[in-house]
């Protein structure tokens, strides 16, 4: 028997497919490396290159490997950017979870473990609850809800067991640091490292609670042998809230530099979003929260191990109204 793990070669997948291998339990990663990196993967782990949508691929994984828990990270998680690549969203964050889920359906996996987002909340839910009514503004949000109704549809229809884990801001180890769309930690960094000013869309006042990937894979690989977590939905995250402009300069701090800040103009995304965590403390207990600072200084010693990564330009954009300047080139 195996546990898959999709987007193992990414940044969140590749820590919980090191967590679970700490489980010893046997690992299969599925991962076309579009957005993650083969040095990611444990060389433990089972790598089968491939995609979420190729339907065939899917069906061997589980028939050859007899898969018993699925971990699906697999996404392409540009909040963002989703507005203006609805198709290619849909696609990959929708119908490649699909495939997945029919899979496991077919072959009777004990539980489906899916990363969504805070992003299905929307705007003015604050803190977010998991009992809020969900309401999500942009593509990437409505994907992951759909998915997240896919599985509790599945579960009343063919019992099939899921965790729902809505992460938030997650930065660290592996995060791809090359890619200009999401993750704003990763972004500063390589900016830093190739010498170029910090860019800030707005006033940098938008506020976040970033949250330390060792902060919450362990938790999130662990919840497949914990019964009162399944079929259940948990935020999971920081508590502590930041404005970007404060986290530009704690990057700059464990890089070492001056701050040097580019202004510019103001994105239509959400201001201020953070979570209540009172639930998932109920089933997994309080931990030992690493700090902004700690956990920065931690990814910027492995970012300057690995080095500055280019920037590519998204090449599948299918809506170019209201497209921010600095995502056209």
């Amino acid at each position: 028997m195996a546990v898959l793990v999709t987007g193992g070669a990414g940044f969140i997948g590749a820590h919980i497919v090191n967590d679970v291998l700490d489980m010893k339990e046997n690992v299969v990663v599925l991962d076309d490396l579009s957005g993650g990196f083969r040095e990611n993967i444990n060389p433990k782990a089972t790598f089968v290159e491939g995609s979420i949508n190729d339907v065939s691929l899917v069906k061997r994984i589980f028939e050859q490997h007899r898969i018993e828990y699925v971990f699906h990270l697999a996404a392409y998680a540009a909040e963002g950017l989703s507005h203006f690549i609805k198709r290619f969203n849909y696609e990959n964050n929708l119908i490649g979870s699909v495939n997945l889920i029919n899979a496991s359906v077919n072959h009777d996996v004990k539980c489906f473990v899916f990363t969504s987002s805070i992003a299905v909340y929307g705007p003015a839910q604050l803190p977010m609850r998991e009992e809020m009514t969900p309401m999500p503004e942009d593509s990437y949000g409505i994907a992951k809800l759909a998915v997240e109704q896919e599985l509790k549809a599945s579960k009343h229809m063919f019992d099939l067991n899921y965790i729902i884990f809505r992460p938030h801001n997650v930065y660290g180890e592996y995060q791809n640091i090359g890619d200009k769309y999401r993750n704003v930690v990763g972004i500063f960094m390589n900016q830093i490292m190739q010498g170029q000013p910090l860019t800030v869309f707005g006033d940098g006042e938008q506020t976040r609670a970033f949250s330390y990937i060792r902060d919450v894979s362990p938790t999130i690989a662990m919840a497949i042998r914990e019964p009162k977590a399944y079929n259940e939905i948990f935020n999971i995250g920081a508590d502590e809230v930041f404005t970007v402009n404060t986290l530009a300069k704690v990057v700059c701090r464990a890089l070492g530099v001056e701050p040097k800040i580019k202004h510019l103009q103001a994105r239509r995304e959400v201001v201020h979003a953070y979570s209540d965590h009172a639930k998932i403390r109920r089933i997994f207990g309080d931990g030992q929260p690493t700090g902004l600072e700690n956990g920065v200084r931690a990814m910027a010693e492995w970012a300057k191990r690995v080095g500055a990564r280019k920037s590519k330009k998204f090449d599948n954009i299918e809506i170019v109204k209201n497209l921010p300047p600095s995502w056209q080139g």
